[in-house]
């Protein structure tokens, strides 16, 4: 729930609790959410900061450093590295806790250019392309660059354990999935295979999203991030394949409708909101080429959507009595992790 003073106060005017615990409560509540991010400006300035730092090792880097050859550019690496970890320690034993991750991050983010001067610095690099290019073109030779991300990636979060760590590791699995396809496939350009190979790996990411929450329940949220890549894997996928049958868009329909209920239940509006854009996608396509000559076609889509709106009225109604029966049916994990969202 997202409890802001004024539910506070007014739960004080109804005589719930009184002045001093409201103000007892808002002291615990901001006590234990201090390691948390939100949105106010202390935190848009470190997240801010943060991605500049992130983007210029990454996204921004140019072609100069090209200049400093292989050893100059593992050296600068590893030097970054060390600071950056210095500067997550200090923050660290300081509290301040999202800065720390940010730095902690800076170092993971840092592997692939390191990695690429090692390449560089032993002569194995097989072609002309630059650092760059790693985060906007798909070449099966960045896999060296990725399980390296990965691997560092995975120890550095497992000795700091800040919840945005995850934010590499995630998108390395991401571009994992793009060049695995190339690599598979030879070097050659196969669409229809990079969607399969992006949709079962997005599953998989899904899963392993799914895993992680249900192990990290009580604590921070550690899955945002591998969720978050692992539905635009596998929507992606899904979304880019081709089909002729009739019978397989409407499959199609039906994941996306899944999808919405998923994110529901786990409150995930990654699956809701990529979930409506599917099912939204799919009527689209109904009214246009189905049904493109049918005066009854908006009619009867005027009814089905106040049928589904009948149907959230009588599920508000019904909500506790049909979620305790759901979670009845559910493993003890699962319930565990419902219990930690739902109130």
């Amino acid at each position: 729930m997202n409890v802001t003073k004024q539910h506070l106060k007014d739960a004080v005017s109804a005589n719930i609790l009184s002045s001093e615990q409201s103000e007892q409560l808002i002291a615990f509540l901001n006590q234990q959410t201090s390691a948390t991010a939100k949105f106010d400006f202390t935190h848009v300035l470190y997240y801010l900061g943060g991605l500049i730092a992130i983007g210029a090792m990454t996204l921004f880097m140019n072609l100069g450093w090209v200049s400093f050859g292989g050893i100059g550019i593992v050296f600068i690496s590893l030097f970054y590295a060390a600071v950056g970890i210095k500067l997550a320690n200090v923050f660290k034993v300081k509290g301040l806790f999202v800065p720390a991750g940010l730095c902690a991050t800076f170092v993971v983010v840092l592997t692939p250019l390191a990695v690429f001067g090692v390449q560089q610095a032993l002569g194995v690099w097989p072609d002309d392309t630059v650092y760059r290019d790693y985060h906007r073109y798909i070449h099966w030779h960045w896999l060296y660059m990725e399980l390296s991300t990965l691997a560092v990636g995975v120890v550095i979060a497992w000795k700091y354990k800040y919840p945005f760590l995850v934010m590499p590791i995630a998108v390395t699995l991401w571009y994992l999935t793009m060049d695995v396809s190339v690599m598979l496939s030879d070097g050659e350009y196969s669409w229809e295979l990079r969607t399969i190979v992006s949709m079962y790996t997005g599953l998989l990411m899904i899963a392993l999203g799914f895993w992680v929450d249900v192990r990290t329940a009580n604590k921070a949220d550690y899955a945002f991030w591998i969720y978050l890549f692992g539905v635009i894997a596998f929507w992606g996928g899904l979304s880019s394949q081709h089909s002729d049958s009739e019978l397989s868009k409407f499959f199609y329909f039906l994941i996306n409708f899944v999808m919405i209920f998923i994110g529901v239940l786990l409150i995930r509006r990654v699956f809701v909101v990529f979930g409506a854009i599917g099912c939204t996608g799919y009527v689209g396509y109904l009214a246009a080429e189905v049904f493109a000559d049918s005066w009854f076609f908006p009619i009867a889509l005027t009814f089905l959507g106040l049928f589904v709106i009948y149907l959230g009225i009588k599920w508000q109604k019904n909500d506790a009595a049909i979620t305790a029966k759901t979670r009845k049916l559910l493993p003890k994990a699962v319930q565990t992790l419902m219990d930690a969202k739902h109130l």
